[in-house]
């Protein structure tokens, strides 16, 4: 069983998925997944085709924005975008978690206390973080 950790009640993260875990994303009721990891970051992971090839056939949206380091505007503008449901993942979820944290900062959804507030309760440390996330909009 993978560790999906909510976020929020429409945001979760995980780390690595396997392409059998997808239909028990979408029993959990996720209707939209993204995957920030590259392609060949480890042996063995599947490839993001694969991934958006398992996805869809269970009728969920996919996205991938990968990214190392830094999130790209594109790994944060996909989480911004996220409409319902959404299951982002990574190598452990803190990059997707990141992601979602700049994008929710950059659209002025949360506070930065807000947003590390909640990252904190699904188990990640985004104080170093929080005045960036003023910087960028997180009142």
């Amino acid at each position: 069983m993978t560790d999906i950790r909510r976020v929020t009640g429409d945001f979760a993260v995980a780390p690595q998925l396997t392409l059998a875990y997808f239909a028990e994303v979408k029993r959990l009721g996720f209707q939209h997944v993204i995957n920030n990891r590259p392609d060949g970051e480890v042996p063995g992971q599947p490839t993001s085709a694969e991934a958006e090839a398992a996805v869809k056939a269970l009728g969920l949206t996919y996205v991938h924005a990968p990214f190392v380091g830094p999130p790209t505007q594109e790994a944060v503008d996909a989480a911004a975008k996220a409409a319902g449901p959404t299951l982002a993942y990574c190598r452990s979820g803190t990059r997707s978690v990141t992601a979602w944290a700049i994008s929710q900062a950059q659209t002025g959804r949360m506070s930065a206390d807000d947003i590390v507030k909640a990252a904190e309760g699904a188990g990640y440390n985004l104080h170093p973080l929080k005045d960036a996330l003023r910087q960028l909009g997180g009142r």
